[in-house]
């Protein structure tokens, strides 16, 4: 529900106070299970490792898997919750707090830039859902980082939402971190539970598919990403549903000419699940 306090009068005073910066890299995190936030594993050290390597953000945008509306909508709130939306996990899971400041000002000009489409804010309902909490954690464990999230709209197709992403690319310039978080390969119903323990294991249709989108990744190939249910079987059993894998295309429409860009935790789990991230800029 918006207030009217978000006003032309606020807009212009924040973009007079939020001065250019050098540009802000841009990161899809795979997250996997809520069980990372909690545990030591190669998978959240690589999060850290990433995070030594990144300039102090002056705040961080979110694409989660986790938050589907119909519309677009950031949340606006000043103290967002910490949301804990799973089940079935032992109760230190459920005691983990983030409490890192949310930015209303952010989400009035996240709102501001996208003419895409009508970005509506949210300054009572949502939060911080795991797929943002449980990886940004990692980078910033003092929660000292002001946090918005950007919700996926369900109901629109993938060129939907890299179109939209592409104007999150003037963040980047105002020291504004954007994280796409999800998992390129993401099949929970054909996960081989007794082989969560070795990372590595993946079936012939996973790594057909995750080896078909690094090889786009690093290609600069974003329309194949984005034609996903056009590539066959493998993307299909790969992609069942397309909200885990939509924050890469966030993340992936805010790549520039030429720019650098680094794959790490690049590895499948469970056999049906990837881990694969990657850092742009």
């Amino acid at each position: 529900m918006e207030r009217n306090i978000y006003s032309l009068q606020a807009l212009e005073k924040i973009n007079r106070e939020w001065s250019a910066t050098e540009k802000m890299p841009a990161l899809f995190l795979g997250h996997g299970s809520p069980m990372n936030a909690i545990e030591e594993n190669e998978f959240v050290q690589g999060f850290r490792d990433t995070a030594t390597n990144l300039p102090r953000p002056r705040a961080i945008l979110v694409v989660s898997a986790h938050w589907e509306t119909r519309g677009t909508f950031v949340t606006a709130m000043e103290k967002p919750r910490t949301i804990h939306d799973f089940g079935g996990f032992p109760p230190e899971l459920y005691a983990v707090e983030y409490p890192a400041p949310g930015s209303p000002e952010l989400a009035l000009l996240t709102k501001s830039i996208v003419d895409s489409a009508a970005v509506q804010l949210d300054d009572q309902q949502w939060g911080l859902d795991h797929g943002a909490w449980s990886v940004v954690k990692h980078l910033y464990p003092k929660a000292d980082v002001p946090v918005i999230q950007m919700s996926i709209d369900y109901s629109q197709p993938a060129q939907y939402h890299y179109t939209l992403a592409k104007a999150l690319n003037a963040l980047r310039y105002k020291g504004i971190l954007v994280v796409g978080s999800g998992n390129m390969v993401h099949n929970l119903r054909a996960l081989a539970w007794q082989h969560l323990d070795e990372p590595g294991f993946a079936y012939d249709w996973a790594l057909e598919a995750s080896e078909k989108m690094k090889k786009a990744i690093v290609n600069g190939d974003h329309q194949t990403l984005i034609d996903f249910r056009a590539q066959g079987a493998a993307f299909d059993k790969a992609i069942p549903t397309p909200e885990h894998y939509l924050p890469l295309l966030y993340t992936l429409a805010l790549q520039e000419k030429n720019e650098a860009l680094r794959l790490f935790n690049d590895k499948p789990l469970g056999g049906s699940l990837t881990m694969t991230s990657l850092q742009i800029g």
